[in-house]
């Protein structure tokens, strides 16, 4: 889907922290939205969605790019006191009915598959940590199971815990759309294809969502040392844990979290039209240059040393001097993504290793004990 290039212009009231105490109301002027040709304003409610009432709050457009570094201030703030992780509060058997927001494509037309960010309404009622995951449960009967739900379906959130509207009260996933097409044929077979990635790409403003967790800790982003740094690793639709943790450290004023640490996203797609969040994140490196480095590989489009197509282990290899000091030094690691993307990865740092004369067992054992280590693949 191209759309247009050009730029627009618009006038909205963003509240905001002016500094470390006082908040104001502020009128922002010539905030500029562009339709880049790979995917439209990601959160761009039509008439339609508007008219559903879905709270009748404001919200903010996520692919806005901020003319200076004033970040937006989050409400509400009690959603920093608890100090136990928020896990499982709604369950299978006994989920939360929640409101589609928003659905919105966010590849170009040359990327292979469609990729979708979808707001999801909880009305501050399932409320997660960045890192975690949600669970959905599409409509429709089991077939392996007559008269019995479908199995839940876990997808990483992809906003913080304040989500897209920064009021606390919608998430955001990043769904590929699984399609099946028989090998024999070369044909799409419907039958085959992604129940619940389906069902929420397809979905409109107003539909209901049966959510279950919020779940899991592995990726929880640690928030004790604000000057630590995070090495991101990610493929397609992995990406989006990182979304959260950029958003949080960089885009959202936050008065207990103040990063001024090194943030480091490695992201691994196929062709430039698959980018996800791009511009999003190409932001962060104009206004943070010294606090967030982003690194590109695009298997379609590049070539590793080597000249064979360039993944993202092709990256970690070509930066590994750096990423072996840094992770010597504390550094935390994080991995998510098809879980086909780690033998290779892994292959790549026990090389990396073996080459520095280093067990690269051993190093991981150490990389473990010490929770430097985040996996979540699938």
């Amino acid at each position: 889907m191209a759309l247009s290039t050009t730029p627009s212009q618009m006038s909205v009231a963003l509240p905001t922290r002016i500094d470390g105490s006082s908040r104001s109301m502020i009128k922002v002027q010539s905030i500029s939205f562009t339709d880049k040709s790979w995917g439209p304003p990601l959160l761009r409610l039509d008439s339609k969605s508007r008219s559903l009432g879905v709270k009748k709050r404001s919200t903010i457009c996520m692919s806005l790019q901020q003319s200076s570094k004033s970040k937006v201030l989050v409400t509400p703030l009690e959603l920093e006191d608890p100090k136990e992780t928020p896990l499982n509060l709604f369950r299978p058997k006994e989920p939360y009915t929640a409101t589609i927001v928003s659905v919105e494509r966010i590849v170009g037309p040359q990327a292979p598959g469609e990729t979708c960010h979808i707001v999801i309404d909880h009305d501050g009622n399932v409320p997660y940590w960045e890192g975690q995951s949600y669970g959905v449960i599409p409509p429709g009967e089991n077939p392996k199971k007559p008269g019995a739900p479908h199995n839940v379906r876990l997808y990483s959130i992809a906003s913080t815990r304040y989500g897209d509207s920064f009021d606390g009260k919608t998430a955001s996933l990043c769904v590929r759309r699984a399609i099946y097409y028989d090998p024999e044929t070369g044909k799409e077979d419907p039958s085959k294809a992604g129940v619940c990635s389906n069902f929420l790409c397809n979905a409109k403003p107003g539909d209901k969502v049966k959510i279950t967790g919020p779940s899991g800790k592995v990726m929880l982003l640690p928030e004790d040392d604000p000057k630590a740094t995070h090495i991101m690793i990610a493929t397609g639709t992995g990406v989006a844990p990182y979304r959260g943790y950029l958003r949080r450290m960089f885009m959202e004023n936050v008065p207990n979290f103040k990063f001024d640490g090194l943030a480091w996203l490695f992201l691994g797609v196929a062709n430039s039209d698959s980018l996800l969040y791009d511009e999003e994140f190409a932001g962060y490196r104009k206004d943070y240059p010294e606090n967030f480095r982003y690194d590109k590989a695009l298997s379609r489009e590049e070539k590793n040393k080597k000249g064979g197509k360039m993944y993202v282990q092709d990256k970690i290899e070509e930066y590994s001097d750096e990423i072996f000091k840094l992770l010597d030094n504390g550094a935390h690691i994080y991995f998510c993504g098809l879980k086909g993307m780690m033998p290779g990865i892994q292959d790549t740092l026990k090389r990396v290793a073996e080459e520095r004369g280093e067990s690269w067992e051993q190093k991981l054992t150490q990389l473990r004990k010490n929770k430097q280590w985040h996996v979540e693949v699938y």
